[in-house]
């Protein structure tokens, strides 16, 4: 303490004079602490001086017990590396006992084997002596397996002695085997009971022989089983095209009457498979001669029924071993799309697919040729389809020019027929021949295309052309004549323009029978790409979108037909139609793809004028269950199956199906329209001169220029 702070302490501790008294006990209190104090004091100093000794000691000790912990280390690891030395020197021993123990059961064994090949070999040559083919083919699958076991000893004398021995045994039994089979077709296993059955047994002998002796046998087989076929076919009596029919019923035939006996080959060899297709190779050849000389053109019913009967031929070898149909294959196609999402197929996996099948298809006859197609396995490559039927392609120009005959033939007839009226009672405002030349077309294009889709098939397609051109121009031929007339003003000729009714009525039939010809390039194609879309089971939305790539690329190659048939004068409403018509089917997609709570507004806002039958057919194309569908259609039809549309732009106005023309002129003359014709028709006459210069173009420039105009009498005659 300080000294205040002592003070203050002594003035607490004695307030007063007479607490005085009780000094001398307070000190004798302090100097008893003081002794205490010092006595501690003294025992921690000899405490801390014995501690130093000690502790001293204990690193004395500590030191010496490490020196003697080294010294036992290093005793250890003495002892040790004697220890290592003696297991080495014991080891060497043992691994030298290990090494010859080894080698004398090697040696053992393989002169275990060696004998058992030496005695197999014996067998088997003894068995090959006696044709014991079915103890022969299991003997060679032994003896194959001991052969392996010596590869490593192929120099050893012994060994290579043996191999050679092998060898030729096997040559003997192959000679035996093909020997056997030369008898087969002759007439003999019917003589021999037990011929077939040594037959089906040497067939082992060959399985078990290398893979090239079978390939060799079958083919010896096939070519001599058609041997008497090219005999006969190749002789003046048979060698005609009109005989083309009994070539089929001849292999046919072979085929159900030694069905009994080819049974002894094996499944797996497909004897039956190879035979047809050498078959089909020789009969090709024999064709393309007999066409190539011929000294004057085919008879086309001649033709016709050889390349018929060998379409169907074709198509019974495809169906026998198991070439199915292209179209076939593509719905199964469709089918996986919508099952991709339930088996992981993707889209893309399913189009490679059918791409691969495409390519096999088409260049099967050029492997064919190349001669590297897998013949071996039913279906690995190989199309029986086109296979003979592709020799008749050069030679068709024949059936081309009979069908151009007879389309010219119907179409003079259609053109006398037609009354260049309408029934009141019709439905379509066009000629009657219009639409019967395009069924005359329909006919002959699924004529041809049945019988072949080849060169044939596009020069039909330049025949259409001609007969639709025909066609035109007998139409040109039946506009009303002369300087007064509706011609002379779009020629722009002078004179007053006076036209009849029924020159009118003329006049609107042809254009609509124009209208319809030019557009039907595509008409058909849309509504049925859309109602396609709904044959399908289920589209995932993988498989949507990408039938909706399709989709677009497909209308790509619509709006390109006409650039690649080099014409551009009304292409613009041609491209409007299959952008309309496309549209629909892109709709109905994006509708698919859209998420399931807004489905409904989707199909009302790009489907308009769809139906709640139709929109219930789309959920389940979405693969929605029946209790969700029933909920989405409830509340479908609580809002009404389509949305106020807005009024219709004039680019899709024209596409608006107008009433027929006959009945529009009537309605048109009742109502006074015709005092303006002259007015109306001046104008489009001078638009007409400036767009075309001669003929009919000039007529379809005029008829352009009545219908761009949004009023007016002459515009409401078209139905466009």
């Amino acid at each position: 303490m300080d000294k205040s702070s002592a003070l203050d302490y002594i003035n607490q501790m004695f307030p007063t004079e007479a607490s005085l008294s009780g000094v001398e006990p307070l000190m004798q209190k302090i100097h008893s602490e003081i002794r205490r104090v010092d006595a501690g004091i003294l025992a921690a100093v000899r405490q801390q001086s014995n501690s130093g000794t000690k502790a001293k000691e204990d690193l004395a000790a500590a030191t010496h017990a490490v020196e003697e912990l080294m010294y036992k280390i290093r005793e250890i690891k003495t002892k040790a590396e004697q220890s290592e030395t003696m297991v080495q020197e014991i080891c060497r021993d043992i691994k030298k006992l290990d090494f010859a123990k080894k080698h004398i059961t090697t040696t053992i064994t393989a002169l275990h084997r060696l004998t058992m090949l030496v005695s197999a070999v014996e067998q088997l040559q003894v068995m090959a002596s006696k044709r014991q083919y079915k103890e022969a083919a299991a003997q060679l699958e032994a003896v194959n397996q001991l052969c392996s076991h010596f590869e490593a000893y192929r120099d050893i004398p012994k060994i290579t002695e043996l191999r050679e021995k092998f060898k030729s045994i096997k040559q003997i039994l192959k000679s035996h085997v093909f020997s056997d089979f030369s008898s087969l077709g002759t007439g003999k296993e019917t003589e021999e009971g037990n011929l077939l059955q040594q037959l089906s047994d040497a067939c082992l002998v060959v399985d078990a022989l290398e893979p090239s002796v079978r390939e060799e046998l079958v083919n010896n087989f096939c070519r001599r089983e058609l041997t008497s076929y090219e005999q006969i076919f190749e002789g003046a009596e048979l060698a005609k095209l009109d005989k083309t029919e009994r070539r089929y019923a001849w292999i046919k035939r072979r085929m159900r009457t030694n069905e009994e006996i080819w049974k002894i080959f094996p499944l797996s060899w497909h004897v039956s498979y190879r035979l047809c297709i050498q078959f089909c190779k020789k009969t090709r050849k024999q064709l393309e001669d007999i066409l190539e000389n011929l000294k004057e053109k085919p008879d086309v019913g001649t033709l016709l029924l050889a390349l018929q009967r060998t379409l169907e031929f074709e198509d019974e070898l495809a169906e026998k071993f198991g070439g199915g149909s292209i179209s076939r294959e593509v719905g199964a196609d469709i089918e996986e799309i919508g099952r991709a999402e339930d088996n992981s197929q993707k889209a893309s996996d399913i189009r490679k697919k059918y791409e691969k099948k495409l390519a096999v298809h088409q260049g099967s006859e050029t492997e064919e040729k190349d001669g590297n197609t897998d013949l071996s396995v039913p279906g690995a490559g190989f199309n029986f389809r086109g296979i003979i039927s592709s020799c008749f392609e050069p030679h068709m120009i024949v059936y081309v020019e009979l069908e151009e005959k007879t389309l010219m033939e119907n179409l003079e007839k259609l053109v006398q027929d037609e009354t260049w009226d309408i029934e009141e009672a019709s439905q379509n405002n066009v000629l009657s021949s219009s639409m019967q030349l395009f069924l005359i077309i329909k006919r002959s294009l699924k004529r041809c295309s049945a019988l072949t889709k080849g060169n044939t098939l596009f020069s039909l397609f330049k025949v259409f052309q001609k007969i639709l051109k025909a066609y035109a121009a007998k139409l040109f031929a039946r506009l009303p004549k002369g300087g007064t007339g509706i011609v002379a003003a779009a020629t722009g000729m002078d004179g007053q323009i006076k036209t009849s009714d029924k020159d009118e009525r003329l006049i609107c039939y042809i254009v609509n029978s124009a209208e319809y010809c030019h557009k039907t390039l595509a008409s058909s194609l849309g509504p049925r790409f859309y109602a396609n879309i709904f044959k399908c089971k289920h589209i995932s939305e993988t498989g949507a979108q990408q039938m909706l790539l399709d989709t677009q690329a497909v209308k790509t190659i619509l709006l390109d037909i006409p650039m690649l048939a080099r014409r551009s004068s009304s292409a613009a409403n041609y491209s409007k139609f299959v952008s309309r018509e496309m549209s629909k089917a892109e709709a109905l997609l994006k509708v698919i793809l859209s998420p399931v709570d807004s489905v409904a507004d989707t199909y009302r806002a790009l489907l308009p004028e769809g139906t709640p039958m139709e929109f219930q057919r789309i959920l389940e194309l979405k693969g929605l269950k029946k209790a969700d569908q029933q909920t989405i259609l409830d509340d479908f039809n609580k809002h009404g199956p389509a949305i106020t549309q807005p009024s219709i732009p004039p680019s899709v106005a024209s596409a608006v199906p107008a009433a027929p023309a006959a009945s529009v002129i009537a309605n048109n003359a009742s109502l006074g329209f015709i005092a303006s014709r002259e007015d109306v028709l001046t104008r489009a006459a001078a638009l007409g001169r400036g767009a075309a210069t001669t003929g009919f173009k000039r007529f379809l420039a005029l008829t352009e220029a009545a219908k761009d105009r949004k009023d007016g009498p002459f515009r409401k005659l078209f139905n466009t």
